[in-house]
């Protein structure tokens, strides 16, 4: 192997559907490939549109106890010491109006919301499509239980749209009080409006000393897009969204083909 530096001080990764696999784990492979990126002196920073709890226990399993950007960009978290450095939350004013105009364009939505906290607890209505977690979920059974308490975003989920269809509609419907962001299969979310992962991804690289001419960033979904914006290179996995690679600089292996290992190996060799 070359002895050459590593050429990107900051590596970015998103969590679902590129660093995890698709049973939900890190492989160990891609385990290996950062830790050398790592001794080779770059940095590996998790932007994850989780919020702090849902991606704390990953974090943990990891062994990472550095920075970490969460929320979609409005939090950041250092998680070797278990805090939570900045938080943004949503305008529930704002967020309660949204809603109320696009359920008057596309009729009544499942819902669900992620309140702000180290241990910020998601609520989710009855008829919401959950992703298997080892989280307890709230039962949302009254609209009004949303907006109780601080909320980091909203999830929406449509009976018949699909996940592109109900974003479109969505930010042309309510673009101009909240974004709209896809995360995954069934993950459309309301967040508050100007925040995005390059958000959070701009102030820990600050923190940590790098800049974006330093970054190498990796992810699979339309809400990794600004991130790919803001680093100098973007790398989607092969399972990613067609709208992320097409602003990709390349694109590698699936996340349950160790696409992040190819890529950080073949940059450790030189």
């Amino acid at each position: 192997m070359s002895t050459a530096p590593f050429p990107y001080r900051l590596i970015a990764t998103d969590l679902d559907g590129t660093l995890l696999r698709g049973d939900g784990t890190i492989s160990q492979r891609t385990r290996d490939a950062l830790a050398a990126a790592t001794a080779a002196g770059a940095a590996h920073l998790v932007v994850t549109g989780r919020s702090v709890p849902w991606t704390r226990y990953i974090l943990d399993d990891l062994g990472y106890d550095g920075l970490a950007v969460c929320g979609q960009g409005a939090q950041l978290y250092h998680a070797g010491e278990h805090r939570m450095l900045t938080s943004v939350t949503l305008d529930r004013q704002l967020a309660a109006l949204a809603l109320a105009k696009l359920e008057a364009e596309v009729g009544p939505m499942e819902l669900a919301a992620s309140r702000d906290g180290l241990s910020g607890e998601v609520l989710a209505s009855s008829g919401f499509s959950v992703h298997e977690n080892p989280l307890p979920m709230i039962p949302l059974t009254d609209a009004a239980q949303l907006w109780e308490v601080p909320l980091n975003k909203v999830y929406i989920q449509h009976p018949t749209l699909d996940d592109d269809s109900l974003t479109e509609i969505a930010r042309k419907t309510v673009g101009g009080l909240v974004d709209v962001v896809m995360a995954g299969p069934g993950i459309v979310e309301i967040i508050p409006l100007g925040l995005t992962k390059a958000t959070g991804l701009s102030l820990a690289a600050r923190r940590l000393g790098t800049r974006a001419a330093d970054t190498i960033a990796f992810g699979d979904m339309p809400n990794d897009i600004p991130m790919f914006g803001w680093a100098v290179r973007g790398v989607a996995m092969a399972n990613a969204h067609t709208e992320l690679k097409a602003v990709a600089t390349d694109i590698t292996s699936s996340n349950d083909d160790d696409g992040i290992a190819l890529t950080l190996e073949s940059l450790l060799a030189g």
